[in-house]
């Protein structure tokens, strides 16, 4: 029996700064033990590899905080390390998540050498003001250089913004994701603005000092914002996600598609194979709590869980329903023959009555105007009635 392919995720928690939309787990520090978080690393990978065993790695993908305030030598040191455990596969796609205010050449040429053949570029705004209410440290001209650089860097790269902004109209959008058409590689990350408890800008929301722009006009920039996308020859292959032919994110798509994934670091969850089914796994949030358990026993891990069959079919859903090409009827069946049981049956009627979702044979998906209207679709598909 072929062993399923893994891919691997490496949470990296610091930042010089908390950007107030955010919600991830992200931790300003003025000192970090390099060395010490270096090995923690390394140990926490031994442990997940061990259990795991030998499989295809396809990717590796390095994420914060703000990965691009590691040590090369730490990248390094993973990337081979995790290539050692594993059967790296030729196309092994390795990502590292990048602040344009962390952008030097000499500290680029170092992940590359290491091994980093993709790099996420967090430009957020091309416009001052805009990167200036989002608490950004760089402006515009930065990241415009750190563009230059990583593209002559790296085979690929990807440039994430934030749209829907506050008092943000059409014609400014579509001024800024045109400029952004023109400097991108193969992959563009287009979100939406959202206002996440426990976040500055949702204190500020409560508040009454801050206003988020109102639903029909994010409606009108997501329209927008497909419709440009499309034009320029990216596809919108997932609700944010924007690449030309091949440029798709290869290890976002192992979430996407319900392909299993050993996650490291502070706050890391996981999806373990577990024979026909998926281990969760998830641990400790806190850096420093997260540090002393993997020296103590050399790893982070919270409490495990052995996902259901209902959770497994929810979860495919709430992933795969995401994507351009939906979930497939197969997979879900691999998960539970009787997958239909999770899904409320008359809702399933509705949407797909309303043009919100295609519920052909072989796969479910969302039609462009089911995209508008996401949440929603989840939230009345997998409600299925006591």
């Amino acid at each position: 029996m072929t062993l399923e392919p893994i891919a691997l995720y490496v949470h990296w928690p610091f930042c010089r700064a908390k950007c107030p939309y955010c919600d991830f787990n992200s931790h300003v520090r003025p000192m970090v033990d390099q060395e010490r978080w270096r090995r923690a690393l390394l140990a926490e990978l031994d442990h997940f590899a061990v259990e795991v065993g030998s499989r295809c790695l396809t990717s590796i993908f390095f994420g914060g905080g703000t990965p691009s305030l590691m040590p090369a030598s730490t990248v390094a040191a993973v990337i081979d390390r995790a290539v050692g455990h594993f059967q790296a596969d030729p196309g092994i796609e390795i990502t590292l998540e990048a602040n344009p205010t962390s952008a030097e050449a000499e500290r680029f040429r170092g992940y590359r050498s290491a091994g980093v053949n993709r790099l996420s570029l967090g430009v957020q705004a091309l416009d001052d003001a805009a990167l200036a209410a989002l608490g950004r440290e760089h402006d515009v001209a930065q990241a415009l250089a750190a563009l230059e650089l990583a593209r002559a860097t790296f085979p690929r790269c990807s440039l994430d913004l934030i749209y829907a902004r506050p008092g943000q109209t059409a014609a400014a959008w579509e001024a800024e994701l045109g400029r952004a058409l023109g400097l991108a590689g193969d992959h563009l990350s287009l979100y939406q603005l959202t206002i996440e408890t426990g976040t500055v800008f949702h204190a500020r929301v409560r508040a009454g000092t801050l206003a988020p722009l109102p639903d029909r006009r994010q409606a009108r920039l997501f329209e927008l914002t497909r419709a440009m996308t499309e034009a320029a020859g990216f596809a919108a292959y997932e609700v944010s996600n924007h690449a030309r032919r091949g440029g798709e994110s290869r290890h976002n798509l192992t979430y996407w598609r319900y392909q299993p994934y050993i996650g490291i670091g502070p706050g890391a969850f996981g999806r373990l194979p577990g024979g026909a089914g998926r281990v969760g796994t998830a641990t400790l949030r806190q850096p420093e709590a997260w540090l002393q358990a993997v020296e103590a026993r050399g790893h982070g891990e919270l409490a495990r869980e052995r996902l259901s069959r209902a959770d497994l079919v929810i979860e495919a859903l709430l992933t795969g329903l995401r994507l351009e090409e939906g979930v497939p009827v197969t997979r879900l069946e691999a998960l539970d023959p009787a997958w239909r049981r999770m899904i409320d049956e008359r809702a399933l009627g509705t949407l797909v009555e309303a043009g919100r979702l295609a519920g052909g044979p072989s796969r479910l998906r969302l039609t462009d105007r089911g995209r508008l209207y996401l949440d929603a679709v989840l939230r009345e598909l997998l409600s299925v009635p006591a």
